[in-house]
């Protein structure tokens, strides 16, 4: 049989194995991270990693790094090590060299892809074509992505979750599910690029994005928690977050001893508490942010 474009990998796309759903099969679902923009907390990749050390997936594809990413981008000190690979030299001989890494993995007992990646800095749509290419070879039928964005909410409380989609039909299950609706206007990435796309690629696709404090840096074990429950919640999948608890206790107790030396910020938080506690949403998140840049706060 004569293969067609679409049927075709794109060239920078590797698969490594088959992925037909057997007959009859449950809807497969692809569940995408990537690091970069929308992965503050590492609540992106750390969500797709928790899932990968829990469950046996088997490695899918993955899709070579060469065309996307601009690794020797013109810029300071400070800002030039954001673009380029992860290097590692011992007594002058060099020992790993790691480039921007995107994997998928299959785990069929719960119908799962999973995708983590580095979001390119360039060919958008070539990469997206990757993506999309692995959710049609493994008969996807919703994407979900799923992130972050900094915001007024207070440490010591549950992220509220928010949601996009690619398409009006799928509003009322992810309603049913108590996510909230993102209203935005500003820069994107290539999630918004998918989100407008997947409709015509024929997919459905949606977001479960947290909402972290935007005065905590590092890893944010409570966020990483709160979005892998919601998607165990609406794709009907076990998530063992055992010992998440006890890395949010640990996290939480960090912080409140770093707070407690800062009585300005402290008070801060208190407000923060208040607001979140009574759904008061017109804090200004940049009156904070200035404050914490003045005093170089940084709480992790």
């Amino acid at each position: 049989m004569t293969s067609t474009p679409e049927s075709r990998p794109p060239e920078a796309l590797r698969i490594h194995r088959e992925a037909m759903l057997p007959p009859g099969g449950d809807p497969r679902r692809m569940i995408i991270a990537f690091s970069g923009w929308m992965d503050g907390g590492d609540v992106s990749t750390g969500a797709v990693d928790h899932l990968l050390a829990d469950l046996e997936a088997e490695h899918l594809a993955h899709i070579e790094p060469d065309d996307f990413y601009i690794q020797n981008f013109p810029a300071s000190m400070e800002a030039a090590p954001l673009f380029r690979p992860h290097g590692k030299i011992e007594n002058g001989i060099v020992k790993n060299l790691r480039p921007p890494s995107n994997h998928f993995y299959i785990h069929e007992p719960t119908n799962l892809v999973l995708f983590t990646g580095q979001e390119p800095n360039i060919h958008w749509r070539d990469y997206a074509d990757c993506i999309f290419h692995v959710a049609r070879h493994a008969e996807i039928s919703t994407i979900w992505f799923v992130g972050s964005v900094g915001g007024m909410i207070p440490h010591t409380r549950e992220p509220r979750l928010f949601s996009s989609m690619s398409a009006e039909a799928l509003r009322p299950e992810l309603e049913s599910y108590g996510l909230r609706f993102t209203d935005y206007e500003g820069p994107v990435g290539l999630v918004t690029y998918m989100l407008n796309e997947a409709e015509a690629r024929g997919f459905a696709m949606a977001t479960v994005v947290a909402e972290i404090p935007a005065y905590v840096q590092g890893r944010n074990p409570r966020c990483i928690a709160a979005v892998l429950r919601k998607l165990s919640a609406i794709l009907g999948f076990p998530v063992d977050l055992d010992g998440a608890r006890a890395a949010i206790s640990d996290w939480e107790k960090r912080i409140n001893e770093a707070v407690a030396e800062r009585d300005e910020l402290a008070e801060h938080i208190k407000k923060l508490e208040a607001d979140y506690d009574n759904e008061i949403f017109d804090t200004q998140m940049g009156d904070l942010k200035d404050w914490l840049e003045q005093q170089g706060i940084r709480v992790d």
